[in-house]
């Protein structure tokens, strides 16, 4: 960890909500430096960063620890290496491992946040006021632009989704679910556990508020189509309703790589459950999860009928 001098905070730092951020990193040395200036740059400030360096074989633990000794809230520890990067899982086990390594326990919200992420000064203030609009409110985070071919578009997700590289919690909500799980899909399987327990979750389109993901989504291991063959087969496991997962590939063909994305995504959803791939094993969840599912589904007419209707009156009312 960070060897410095305890900081003794002013008043006003004091008054401040205690935010614990944890990230778990591995080989992050092309883009820890952007996003922990990002983080430097915030009107709020973290009580605490830990950045748990997950078995790297770059220079990021080194990066790290540099920049540890310029602050008074980032802390850097060395988790014991695994010997592979293990997307899902893996990184709610090193999440964990920081959280048992925070320097402060009487944190108000926890955040779990990617290293390859940049975003403006403002990010946090702007969270922290959506949690004060809304008691309910269990997570927030603003909207993911991911680096394409032609340029950084927006990620596109249902409002009620918070985005994986900046997980911002309360804490209430955060222990009501039982925090992250450590399995696949566990970036889904907390918001519908939210849901079940009666908190809300929301992303926001706020300029103040936008996300730079500089490594495409589902790229971090091997490739692009092993990603997305992936994230079929993790929303198997989660236990997404069939006609779900086909409405969820075909949303995403409208994503990099065009057509074949979601088609490789619907391919392995039904790859998974053609060889009785194992299912995630809380058989109440997936009944809830298929019932609000069936639900979206129903309403699905509807909400396309509505969304031409909208955009046919906005081409009328331009000039």
């Amino acid at each position: 960890m960070n060897e410095q001098a305890p900081h003794t905070p002013s008043q006003a730092a004091r008054s401040e909500p205690r935010i614990l951020v944890i990230s778990p990193v591995r080989d992050e040395a092309r883009f820890i430096d952007a996003a922990i200036d990002s983080m430097c740059a915030q009107t709020v400030r973290p009580a605490a960063w830990v950045i748990v360096n997950d078995g790297s074989s770059d220079d990021t633990s080194a990066i790290a620890k540099a920049r540890a000794r310029e602050t008074d809230f980032i802390h850097v520890v060395d988790k014991p290496d695994r010997g592979r990067r293990q997307v899902g899982s893996g990184v709610i086990e090193a999440f964990n491992y920081g959280l048992a390594a925070a320097p402060i326990s009487d944190w108000n919200y926890i955040v779990k946040l990617d290293a390859d992420i940049t975003y403006g000064p403002g990010y946090i203030e702007r969270m922290l006021a959506e949690f004060a609009s809304d008691d309910r409110l269990a997570a927030v985070s603003g909207r993911v632009f991911r680096p394409e071919p032609g340029g950084d578009v927006e990620e596109r997700k249902s409002p009620d989704m918070v985005c994986g590289p900046f997980k911002f919690y309360r804490r209430a909500a955060f222990e009501a679910i039982g925090g992250f799980e450590q399995t696949l899909q566990w970036d889904g399987i907390d918001i519908h556990r939210a849901r079940m327990t009666g908190w809300r979750t929301r992303n926001i389109p706020d300029a103040e508020a936008r996300i730079h993901h500089h490594r495409l989504m589902g790229s971090s291991e091997v490739s692009i189509v092993h990603g997305r063959l992936r994230w079929g087969r993790g929303i198997h496991f989660m236990g997404y309703h069939p006609a779900y997962a086909v409405v969820s590939g075909v949303y995403r063909m409208r994503d990099w790589p065009y057509v074949v994305g979601g088609l490789l995504i619907i391919t392995g959803y039904f790859s998974a459950a053609a060889r009785g791939a194992e299912r995630y094993p809380d058989s109440t969840f997936r009944t809830n999860l298929r019932a609000w599912q069936r639900q979206q589904l129903a309403a699905l007419p509807r909400t396309l009928f509505n969304a031409v209707r909208r955009r046919l009156s906005k081409g009328h009312t331009q000039p």
